[in-house]
């Protein structure tokens, strides 16, 4: 009997022992994934950090040159190296702001026919065909607009806006001059294409989530399918639709060589929207090889520094949107 109780205790020990050595095996794997984590968190912070630093050191001879001015003049001469952001800037922003008015309505159009109406044969070619529009590579895109597009804006669309629009009060000075072809407008127009397949696949997604006894109970009391979209749908993933609108604007906001063939790079403001400008990724891109004085090259890292700002801006926005619709719902 004292042989078998020795025994026991042993194979207890034994098994106490194996236990602990499991346990913490377990631990260290916890405290590595963990420490893993925070440092890659950490990277990212580094990493951002770094490249706000970056950025301003290299802007700041542009920065205490010209200060604030640099912000409002649309000056650009490298020869008596006197630069101003304001063309760039504006040409940014405007043309940003006509793909997201075109893009949105589009794409959350598409969605909702996706997930709402389509035939189920027919979802999955579309849905392929629109998400191989956001794998083409945008200089694909500028040489397409810039032979393709342009010339049948210039023939088409451009002189119906200037006959249409051209006299009418208020909005004229939208629409006037001769029409160029390339210019704001075609570049809004194929920034509105290269955005869609990112703001129509998420709200896709997003729409996808929504759980169908929501939908089926909406129908059930005589809803229909706008009333259903309207005041089920869209209510339940709108932040996940806010969310797909800001990556979208993010990708407008930063495109380069698409741009660059077809905005025309003429550093003026115009208030035609068919007349030739630039945006700031379209002058960096154009001019950086070109920079051989040290305020030209810190002029131009001055814009890549109000880029940064500009999306910063745009994206602690959205953030703040989608903290305050989150609180809101509870």
């Amino acid at each position: 009997m004292v042989d078998v109780a020795l025994q026991s205790d042993a194979l207890g020990s034994a098994e106490a022992a194996t236990r602990a050595a499991v346990l913490d095996r377990l631990r260290l794997g916890d405290a590595v994934f963990r420490s893993l984590t925070r440092a890659a968190a950490f990277a990212v912070l580094l990493l951002l950090s770094g490249v706000i630093v970056s950025l301003f050191i290299g802007a700041l001879p542009a920065i205490r040159q010209f200060g604030l001015g640099f912000l409002i003049s649309q000056q650009w001469n490298p020869v008596s190296d006197t630069f101003g952001g304001l063309a760039p800037i504006y040409g940014t922003i405007i043309t940003s702001f006509i793909a997201m008015l075109i893009a949105v309505p589009v794409g959350l159009m598409i969605a909702f026919f996706l997930t709402e109406l389509c035939p189920q044969w027919l979802r999955r070619p579309i849905g392929i065909a629109i998400e191989l529009l956001a794998g083409i590579p945008s200089i694909i895109y500028g040489i397409w607009g810039l032979f393709i597009f342009a010339p049948f804006l210039q023939q088409t669309l451009q002189p119906f806006l200037i006959d249409t629009l051209g006299n009418v009060p208020l909005i004229a000075p939208l629409f006037a001059g001769p029409p160029f072809g390339i210019g704001m407008l075609t570049a809004g127009l194929i920034l509105a294409i290269m955005v869609l397949p990112f703001i129509t696949s998420i709200s896709r997604d997003v729409f996808e989530a929504v759980p169908p006894v929501l939908k089926e109970a909406a129908y059930g009391v005589g809803c229909t399918t706008w009333e259903v979209v309207r005041h089920v749908v869209l209510p339940y993933a709108r932040v996940g639709v806010i969310g797909g609108v800001m990556l979208a604007l993010g990708r407008a906001l930063g495109e380069t060589m698409a741009v660059t063939f077809v905005i025309g790079n003429a550093h003026r403001i115009s208030a035609s929207l068919l007349a030739p400008g630039t945006t700031i990724s379209a002058v960096i891109a154009n001019e950086f090889t070109e920079a051989v004085s040290t305020l030209y090259t810190s002029s131009l890292i001055e814009l890549g520094l109000i880029l940064f700002v500009i999306t910063f801006v745009v994206l602690a926005i959205a953030r703040y949107l989608l903290l305050r619709i989150e609180r809101r719902i509870g």
